[in-house]
């Protein structure tokens, strides 16, 4: 379990990174575990002009979780240069689902996965 904990610190890191990259002076995140479900949750603000990255964000969110890709590369999420494609397809591919609300000048995100023991 303890490396299912690592693998919601990396996606923490993954998308706190992104945030801070499209402007975003306020961010809050909240995680929640309960059994073997973990849900993230992200409310942020961001620059004006960032709509084309936030739109490429809910596309790589929406990806298929893929746990053979999640196994072998999940370490790399949060590493790297931060905001790019691959990584926030990496992020999409280890979750099982993502809600995406943008509306006011705010993100709300929230991401759900199920944790393996």
């Amino acid at each position: 379990m303890l490396e299912e904990q690592r693998k919601l610190v990396r996606i923490i890191a993954e998308l706190t990174m992104f945030f801070l990259e499209i402007g975003a002076d306020h961010i809050s995140s909240n995680v929640e575990k309960v059994g073997r479900k973990g849900k993230l949750s992200f409310r942020a603000d961001y620059k004006p002009g960032c709509e084309d990255k936030l739109e490429e964000l809910q596309k790589c969110l929406s990806e298929q979780r893929n746990d053979g890709i999640e196994d072998i590369y999940w370490e790399l999420a949060g590493s790297g240069n931060h905001g790019q494609t691959t990584q926030l397809l990496l992020v999409g591919m280890m979750i099982d689902r993502a809600e995406v609300s943008i509306k006011d000048g705010f993100v709300e995100l929230t991401l759900h996965k199920e944790l393996r023991e």
